[in-house]
């Protein structure tokens, strides 16, 4: 059975509307990543007492383990142990599950941007009467984005990739929709790579996004 390009194609606009499901996942384990980041990357810059040492065994964790055993302690193992949470869907345990296996990786991202910036930016800010909170806010984190944001991006485009593990979960996003597809066209070939081409469109038009802000940040710093 040769390569049916039409049936590709025609695969195609069915696809797509899967493809809504894939980046609202994504778009929701960013924002909540990058909330869960910041609050981890601070409380591991100021070594805050009990709190620093449990986000590095947290870090340690989920950077140590695959996301896709995460995602099955999350949907099938905690709700053993925790009733309550039988009734969470698998939508919501694939963006939890995200959220917090690229908040590990962000937060360390954030720290090194933030700690890479001159003790003296926090010292002149203190000095004309900020506080710490307020010199964090206005000086360092600007600062710190510049650094951080291709690394963060990079971690946004992998985010996206990792939703194809949701089907695992049953959630019916681009991947599990490729998979139904091709189990009953036998078509294996033309429904994947029209999957991999989807994906390697929204990532070529992510890359240009950060292209493009990374211009806007480095604009001040270029002469």
């Amino acid at each position: 059975m040769g390569f049916d390009f039409q049936y590709m194609l025609g695969l195609l606009p069915i696809l797509f509307k899967y493809l809504g499901t894939t980046m609202a996942m994504a778009t929701w384990g960013v924002v909540f990543a990058l909330i869960l980041a910041l609050l981890i990357a601070n409380i591991r810059v100021f070594s805050v007492p009990l709190l620093s040492p449990f986000c590095q065994l947290y870090i340690s964790f989920f950077r140590g383990t695959p996301l896709l055993v995460q995602l099955f302690l999350l949907y099938y193992g905690l709700p053993q142990i925790f009733p309550f949470l039988v009734g969470l869907n698998a939508f919501s345990a694939a963006v939890i599950g995200l959220t917090l296996h690229f908040a590990a990786y962000m937060a360390e991202s954030i720290r090194a941007a933030i700690i890479g910036i001159d003790r003296s930016q926090m010292e002149a800010s203190l000095s004309i009467g900020m506080t710490k909170l307020q010199a964090m806010k206005r000086v360092i984190l600007p600062q710190a984005t510049r650094v951080a944001l291709p690394s963060l991006m990079n971690y946004f485009i992998d985010m996206i990739k990792s939703t194809s593990l949701a089907f695992t979960l049953g959630v019916a996003e681009i991947m599990a929709k490729a998979q139904m597809e091709a189990s009953s066209s036998f078509r294996f070939f033309e429904a994947f790579l029209a999957v991999a081409l989807i994906y390697w469109g929204v990532v070529v038009l992510l890359t240009q996004i950060q292209n493009w802000a990374e211009y806007r940040l480095n604009k001040a710093y270029t002469r």
